[in-house]
């Protein structure tokens, strides 16, 4: 299971190590992409597969279906690991996520965020104001 927040580094390259822990989890490669909330994705492959399984059971006439497929997909890429554990966030990821320096890298059981540190904090801190909002609103779904 992907849990836990870590910071790290980017270097020059556009490189961020990844804990080994998620390492070990993830396997020899795996997706990354545009997420949401300005963080990015990176989804293991079996778990990529599955999550474009369920997307592809939407239909194709819906233009939300269309422009979530090319959010995600359009933006995604294959990285692996180097043997250093880092992988290479390409420039328009970087980008679009305000990574310069300084990446938080958070679990959520079967996909990682990446995030710029500012940004996680300032979304951290409303999260943890909503904590108890949430949990209610997850109540009444069964959860």
């Amino acid at each position: 299971m992907l849990v836990g927040e870590y910071l790290h580094n980017l270097d020059i390259k556009g490189r961020v190590a990844v804990p080994k822990k998620f390492r070990e989890l993830i396997g020899t490669g795996a997706i990354l992409t545009k997420g949401l909330d300005g963080c990015l994705f990176l989804y293991p492959k079996p778990e990529w597969e599955r999550f474009s399984q369920r997307l592809r059971l939407l239909p194709v006439t819906l233009a939300e279906t269309r422009d979530f497929e090319r959010y995600l997909f359009g933006s995604a890429v294959e990285v692996g690991f180097d043997q250093l554990g880092r992988i290479k966030i390409p420039e328009y990821l970087r980008i679009y996520a305000g990574l310069t320096k300084e990446a938080v890298i958070v679990g959520l059981l079967e996909r990682v965020e990446i995030w710029e540190k500012t940004r996680w904090g300032k979304f951290a801190k409303r999260l943890h104001e909503r904590s108890e909002e949430i949990a209610e609103k997850l109540s009444e779904r069964g959860v």
